[in-house]
């Protein structure tokens, strides 16, 4: 591989080198584009995928059951098989609303404007600071990511008497792999009266491990100084406000949380790009374009996935278009539609549909609901589009508009997709 330089002859620049970010550099590369640089702040390519060593990757996009180890392996592969540039322990420090991004490595400092730019930046976790529990400010308090790395990249076991707050899936798959190691999960914790994560996690990881599940509830108080030796866990009300009289005690001597990811969006905050309230992410298009010409993104940076096939999959489509965008210059001919959401629908992605694309065949949209519901239904326009026995918030739904909508659509300014 040639060194890589960071100039104005890159055709697409992709910041983030986890598993959106490689699929777009691989995306641009087969679309055509000449030069293709990943910048990545870590020094390996993947992003989290080498702590995830549990099953469950590639099912949809492979059609095969592979760790998180061996679904990165893959991309990484593919990308030096293409020729994709890297630029690792490369810290980008900012970025301009016209795609001008500039970079801090050990070589120094960078600033360049490639023709196209997709954001890959992925998504961080929520730490305790963001729920506000109240306590003293003990050690052994922290976030499920970071113990899935400290066992499984670092071989430390974060403690042998744990409590996890929140039913994300890290939090699952890292109560099943604590129980492994030797350690007692007392008990998974989540304010809602459902799981955040996906059933296959509650069933593999939770249930069948005996692990005490204990929806509406709460930690309402943190004990030990120094270091934790206990929490409270209290029963929650409508309002997720602890129920006074129900706090139970539990010895542990670390409390792990997985209350939600949020989009890594500082970038695109520099950038000045739309950002959309609900996801945390960019207004994007079907082409995956921000608000910003030439400027892209994909996976979870513009909505937290719970499947990596799907991050995979907006990563190509960004990477595609971005490719396009620098051969050809402007991709959005036509004037956009908005997708309202609206009843059960808490978001779609893509936000907005160009009228051109919409004339020439079905698009995919990624929906997240509300609340669980049993036989629900998706609306667009006034057909119903789908039908489900059951629809979870911590499960996305991908549909598609049918082709024979098309021309009803395509001449209006909005469409509402709504959940029954």
């Amino acid at each position: 591989m040639r060194e890589t330089i960071l100039d104005d002859t890159i055709d697409v620049a992709v910041i983030g080198a986890g598993p959106a970010g490689l699929a777009a550099a691989c995306s641009a590369k087969e679309a055509g584009a000449q030069r293709v640089v990943i910048i990545e702040r870590a020094s390996e390519l993947g992003g989290l995928l080498h702590q995830c060593v549990h099953n469950g990757f590639g099912l949809f996009y492979f059609n095969e059951d592979l760790t998180g180890p061996e679904y990165a392996h893959r991309f990484i592969e593919k990308s030096r098989d293409l020729g994709v540039e890297l630029m690792l322990d490369t810290m980008v420090v900012g970025l301009s609303d016209n795609r001008e991004v500039s970079t801090s490595s050990a070589l120094g400092y960078s600033r360049f404007t490639p023709r196209s730019l997709v954001l890959c930046m992925g998504c961080r976790e929520r730490a305790r600071g963001s729920i506000g529990i109240p306590g003293t400010r003990s050690a052994g308090i922290l976030t499920a990511g970071t113990a899935q790395r400290f066992v499984n990249v670092e071989g430390y076991i974060p403690g042998k008497k744990v409590v996890i707050l929140g039913s994300g899936d890290i939090g699952m798959i890292m109560a099943r792999r604590l129980s492994l190691e030797g350690a007692e999960v007392s008990a998974v914790v989540e304010i809602l009266p459902y799981t955040g994560g996906l059933i296959r996690n509650e069933v593999q990881c939770v249930h069948d491990f005996d692990i005490p599940l204990l929806l509406s509830h709460t930690v309402s108080e943190i004990h030990g100084e120094g270091h934790i030796t206990g929490v409270t866990i209290s029963q929650v009300d409508d309002n997720k406000k602890p129920i006074a009289g129900t706090g139970k005690y539990y010895e542990c001597d670390s409390l792990l949380l997985s209350v939600g990811l949020i989009p890594e969006n500082e970038l695109s905050f520099m950038a000045g790009i739309e950002i959309d309230p609900v996801t945390g992410g960019p207004l994007v298009d079907n082409y995956r374009m921000t608000s910003n010409p030439g400027i892209f993104a994909g996976g979870n940076v513009v909505h937290v996935h719970d499947l990596v096939d799907n991050v995979t999959i907006e990563g190509e489509i960004a990477g595609r278009y971005a490719a396009n965008f620098a051969s050809n210059g402007e991709i959005r001919k036509s004037d956009l539609i908005t997708l309202a959401p609206k009843g059960n629908i808490k978001y779609v992605v893509p936000q907005k549909l160009t009228k051109k694309e919409l004339a020439s065949g079905g698009i995919k949209l990624f929906l997240r609901v509300s609340e669980p519901k049993e036989k629900a239904k998706i609306v667009i326009g006034d057909e119903v589009v789908k039908t489900y026995k059951v629809v979870r918030p911590s499960e996305m739904v991908t549909i598609e508009i049918p082709s024979d909508s098309l021309p009803e659509l395509k001449d209006k300014s909005e469409i509402i997709v709504q959940g029954l």
